[in-house]
């Protein structure tokens, strides 16, 4: 029930207004939140990598609805590629991007503009020697998103795509993106939907990540393990030396701000670590999803907010 209604509070104005403009908020955000700007984005980035970890980069924002918050979010990607690029960070850190973000939504030919605008990110990151991974959001993009990704694999074979264990789909998406080359981050999904389309139960949704690794550890293309659950990250562990995977064929990622001991252990390990940063003003849809997926994202908020001077 508290991620049902986190969830719903994620697409509430009244909420998003309460919550935003509270002063003890800001605080408890940037656990997750890298800042507000670039220049705080960058120097997280610089901090991740020289502690021996990498990161891919999320410029906040969702549920666009016109097309000039569209063309500013191209205009941030291609910013912060440039910075990447001109600061040496390249090499160790990429970027995430949303499709709703730059157009997909839009009620006119969003999707053929959600195309070139991710387009022209991946030409600026190609630019700069990084790559790109196309966020997956709710079941009703997943389509879309999908298209635009084989459309993108043309020019940009190293493009990655996210899929989600708790939709049923998930296991033949896994099979279809298994190819040689194909990067893919298999994460268990963080929107409220349906049980017509996704499976409710952690015990499910746990049970069907497992076959969807299982599918990509086996094919021939490189699994992103984005994960934070202890109990998966040993089972990964498992799967990948049934594979016999090598450790540079794969990698684990976890979400800025979320278990960092656990994060430095992985890379300790010799495994590639990368960490999830998203950064800008745009914060609120994300914060709110990071709370309802764990109960102790909301204790830690909750303690917060009491304990904050």
């Amino acid at each position: 029930m508290m991620r049902s209604a986190l969830l719903a509070a994620a697409r509430s104005p009244q909420a998003r207004s309460f919550v935003e403009r509270t002063p003890l908020t800001k605080p408890v955000v940037s656990r997750y939140v890298a800042g507000d700007t670039l220049e705080e984005a960058v120097r997280v980035t610089g901090d991740l990598l020289a502690d021996g970890r990498k990161v891919t980069l999320d410029h906040l924002g969702e549920d666009t609805t016109e097309l000039a918050q569209a063309t500013a979010t191209v205009h941030a990607y291609e910013r912060l590629l440039a910075e990447l690029g001109r600061t040496g960070l390249a090499s160790g850190a990429e970027v995430s991007v949303k499709l709703s973000a730059v157009g997909q939504s839009l009620p006119r030919d969003g999707e053929k503009l959600a195309l070139d605008n991710a387009r022209r990110i991946c030409e600026a990151a190609s630019a700069v020697g990084t790559t790109v991974t196309l966020d997956m959001e709710d079941h009703t993009t997943t389509d879309s998103t999908l298209g635009i990704l084989a459309d993108l694999r043309v020019d940009f074979p190293w493009v990655g795509a996210v899929l989600q264990a708790y939709l049923h789909r998930t296991e033949q998406d896994c099979r279809d993106l298994s190819g040689a080359g194909s990067r893919v981050r298999l994460c268990k999904g963080a929107y409220k939907e349906p049980e017509s389309v996704a499976y409710q139960g952690k015990d499910e949704v746990d049970l069907s990540y497992v076959r969807c690794l299982k599918v990509l550890m086996n094919g021939q293309g490189y699994p992103m393990v984005a994960s934070h659950d202890p109990r998966l990250v040993r089972i990964a562990a498992q799967v990948v030396a049934a594979a016999g995977r090598t450790a540079d064929s794969y990698e684990h990622q976890m979400l800025y701000g979320v278990r960092p001991d656990a994060q430095r252990e992985i890379a300790a390990n010799g495994t590639t670590m990368r960490v999830y940063v998203p950064y800008g003003d745009q914060w609120y849809g994300y914060f709110m999803r990071r709370l309802a997926e764990r109960p102790a994202n909301v204790t830690f908020f909750l303690r917060s907010l009491l304990t904050t001077n």
